[in-house]
């Protein structure tokens, strides 16, 4: 019994370190006050990566950090995911879905949990490939943060729906130019607030559309690979269609 409380009284003293822990390293949410010049803000930042050409995107294939891996007809909104032995077709609009296998396609009857992976999957690895041209989501509001400690500008966009984590904010600090430095992160899945991630080794693809290929920060890093965008399949490096199945 003594022994039980002892264990007891260790994971107490454990739980509650980790708490003051959190509490010391996050920092305060900016408080979100959105206005039509953060609105200006965020236009500025998606001229500067190229928003006409990206408006007009028809196809892009990555990987992302190399275990999933993204093929996206951006105006149908349908997208390849795959993983492991997995492979899911998704709609994106309607998460109608096919899933295959290790090449069997599984049955209707026990698609939801491979449909409901991909989903999550395509929610968190597209927002970090292509975040910044998600600032005028449905559901986000934006507003300007006049301190930061990364480049000139600071831009809060606060998503209050959408995705499957709705209630997330991010401070972009922007360049002179209005190109993204990076941003600190209020997010559900991470429990310290106001984590610092820099985006970082910028490629300018087809049109003037310039995505981050690296993501840095004290916590994580992450890469985004293979990054590719065409008007065919074959620009991609595909031999056809892969939704035709």
């Amino acid at each position: 019994m003594k022994f039980i409380k002892w264990v007891a009284g260790i994971i107490l003293v454990v739980i509650i370190a980790l708490f003051i822990l959190i509490k010391v390293a996050s920092e305060d949410r900016p408080e979100s006050n959105p206005s039509s010049e953060a609105d200006e803000m965020a236009t500025q930042m998606l001229n500067t990566l190229g928003k006409p050409a990206w408006d007009s995107l028809k196809l892009m294939s990555w990987s992302f950090i190399g275990q999933h891996h993204y093929v996206w007809n951006k105006p149908d909104n349908i997208a390849e995911i795959r993983w492991d032995d997995i492979k899911v077709i998704l709609n994106l609009n309607t998460l109608e879905a096919r899933a295959w296998k290790n090449d069997e396609e599984v049955p209707q009857k026990e698609i939801t949990k491979y449909r409901d992976a991909a989903w999550e999957y395509w929610c968190n690895d597209s927002f970090w490939l292509f975040a910044p041209f998600k600032v005028f989501d449905p559901g986000t509001t934006r507003s300007i943060v006049t301190e930061v400690e990364h480049g000139k500008y600071g831009l809060l966009v606060s998503y209050e729906s959408g995705g499957v984590t709705p209630g997330d904010a991010y401070l972009w600090h922007l360049d002179e130019n209005y190109r993204p430095v990076g941003y600190k992160m209020w997010v559900k899945i991470i429990p310290v607030g106001g984590i610092y991630v820099g985006w970082e080794d910028w490629v300018i693809l087809g049109g003037g559309i310039q995505i981050a290929q690296q993501r840095k920060g004290s916590v994580l890093s992450l890469s985004m690979d293979n990054i590719r965008i065409g008007n065919s399949y074959e620009d991609l490096g595909l031999s056809g269609d892969p939704f035709l199945q």
